[in-house]
């Protein structure tokens, strides 16, 4: 089994701030999540930006990624950002 890792940003809105959102993917998807950086308005108003850095079996990323992508959020990967 060999870990990889996968860079992406992800929009959470203001809806899903109650939801444990980021921990589904490690409990759910078995993935080891990094968060390298993050933008949340004071008292948790407006959306949330987060930096992830997922780590896991391409299968497992794969996997997250397409729970983030089912639950309509705006994910990003490292290919398309320029300069992270």
């Amino acid at each position: 089994m060999t870990n990889n890792s996968k860079r992406i940003r992800v929009r959470i809105p203001k809806e899903y701030h109650q939801e444990p959102v980021i921990s589904r993917l490690v409990s759910d998807y078995g993935v080891t999540v990094n968060i390298t950086a993050a933008i949340l308005g004071a008292n948790a108003v407006g959306d949330g930006w987060f930096d992830l850095e997922l780590q896991g079996t391409n299968a497992q990323i794969e996997s997250a990624v397409t729970h983030l992508n089912d639950l309509a959020l705006q994910v990003w990967d490292d290919t398309n950002t320029a300069n992270w």
